[in-house]
């Protein structure tokens, strides 16, 4: 017993960051996570009941010393089953510098449910330079392609209330290069 109490004293591995499918309980603490992660959009609790539930084999959750540090969520569009959509990614200020959101999307891409996926997508406004960043980082680590255009211009699809929003594909490549 006392070596187990010595090894949780002295062990360096607080910040052991755990990966899993999120569940319909992480509900409320996505939407925390993201009110915590500025400039991120909040959706409502009931959405991301939603994304913890029916998109959890394409979302996953990260956990640090039992809290939820990271979250992303997407899916994979019926009408492009080869395109893993991401909708939100999430790291908590405590985590941050440890490259938890391109682990947990490289994580996302070993999943069986990713096996036909041969691209990434997702939207980002101009001025989300965190995301750009990310985004590109891990295509270039990974030799992939990228391609960006605007999807959903702020004149035509938000009557002025919100940023562009940029398509970024990462892609074509195959699961074993991700």
């Amino acid at each position: 017993m006392p070596a187990d109490n010595d090894a949780k004293t002295t062990s360096s591995n607080t910040d052991e960051i755990t990966f899993r499918k999120p569940e319909s309980q992480d509900g409320s603490r996505v939407h925390k996570l993201i009110s915590e992660c500025k400039p991120l959009d909040e959706n409502s609790v009931y959405c991301n009941l939603l994304q913890c539930t029916h998109f959890a084999d394409t979302s996953v959750a990260a956990e640090m010393d039992g809290d939820l540090v990271g979250f992303i969520s997407g899916y994979i569009p019926p009408k492009q089953q080869n395109a893993l959509f991401v909708w939100q990614v999430a790291v908590h200020e405590k985590a941050r510098g440890k490259g938890l959101a391109k682990r947990m999307l490289a994580e996302l891409l070993k999943r069986e449910e990713s096996a036909d996926v041969q691209f990434i997508e997702t939207t980002i406004t101009p001025d989300n330079e965190a995301s750009w960043g990310m985004f590109r980082s891990f295509a270039y680590e990974r030799s992939m392609p990228t391609e960006e255009f605007i999807l959903f211009d702020s004149r035509i699809h938000f009557a002025g209330e919100h940023n562009d929003e940029y398509l970024l594909r990462i892609g074509p490549f195959n699961r074993d290069e991700a």
